[in-house]
């Protein structure tokens, strides 16, 4: 099993510290903004090619696994 770490770099000198893909200087904020507007992973692909599929994918393994979470509600206050 992949771990965060292999998909996400948090690194200061690095937009400040804003979660990207690992390799990249995209942020992870991009890939959810993309799909909320209705821009499939396909384009959103298209659109940051430093991206990697299997690093877009990850992501939204990981924050799958989050939401769903039985501790969703620990999660969310331990984030907040």
């Amino acid at each position: 099993m992949a771990a965060i770490k292999d998909f996400i770099t948090i690194d200061q000198d690095i937009l400040s510290g804003q979660p990207v893909f690992k390799g990249t200087r995209v942020p992870i904020e991009a890939l959810f903004s993309h799909l909320e507007k209705g821009i499939s992973l396909y384009e959103f692909l298209e659109d940051f090619p430093t991206v990697h599929r299997e690093h877009a994918v990850g992501v939204l393994g990981i924050a799958e696994k989050l939401m769903t979470s039985k501790n969703i509600e620990q999660l969310y206050e331990t984030a907040a």
